[in-house]
């Protein structure tokens, strides 16, 4: 009797353990040093950074801003519709995460032009009309190019420890894909052109969700 006992407390704190080392860590510096915090308190004291406020515009003429991020997991990318190497596979990547969170309100995709003086909002629909790209939740972006090169290397650390040193004149041409949580704080980096980091991210939002639960 006692030995059973001893083996089902034994399998709950495995299963314990288990939890724990799935939960997702956080990036408070562009470094991507990750932070495993457990507790809610520790979390609001240690990470302070977070996705800072923005206004764009996206393929539908409609006005994206932080509002509709707002207690949401989101998924954000940097691409340009004429680039001809790694856009075209990344775009394809983030269709799988389109695909695996189709009907779910509560995941939002981003993916900011890096070259808006180009990528108009009509340039913008006819891509995303040819990449058969018709999520609701799924936002191509374009504004002002100094707004998004410093949402990008500030706020989502588009190219890591380069995102406070470089230039807004240099051309921000990055593969990440960037985890946001529900609180706008970052909790993955991914290789966009890598079907393996995909799929990991479809994992790790679905571990994301489970928070709020």
């Amino acid at each position: 009797m006692y030995r059973i006992v001893y083996l089902i407390l034994c399998s709950c704190l495995m299963i314990a353990c288990t939890e724990k080392k799935q939960q997702l860590p956080y990036y408070n510096e562009p470094n991507f040093t990750p932070i495993f915090l457990q507790n809610e308190s520790d979390v609001n004291k240690q990470i302070t950074h977070t996705i800072a406020d923005f206004s764009f515009t996206d393929q539908e003429k409609k006005t994206i801003t932080q509002k509709n991020i707002e207690g949401k997991i989101h998924v954000a990318n940097f691409f340009f519709t004429s680039c001809g190497s790694i856009c075209p596979v990344m775009t394809n990547h983030m269709k799988l995460v389109d695909k695996a969170f189709k009907n779910d309100t509560n995941v939002v995709l981003l993916s900011f032009s890096v070259a808006p003086w180009v990528d108009s909002v009509q340039k913008l629909n006819v891509y995303s009309q040819a990449n058969e790209i018709d999520a609701k939740n799924w936002h191509l972006l374009t504004g002002k190019k100094d707004s998004i090169y410093t949402l990008a290397r500030k706020s989502y650390f588009a190219e890591e420890d380069l995102g406070f040193t470089k230039d807004s004149k240099d051309f921000l041409h990055t593969e990440h894909f960037l985890l946001v949580d529900k609180n706008k704080r970052i909790r993955g980096i991914y290789n966009g052109t890598l079907r393996l980091d995909i799929e990991q991210l479809i994992k790790d939002i679905q571990e994301l969700k489970k928070e709020d639960k």
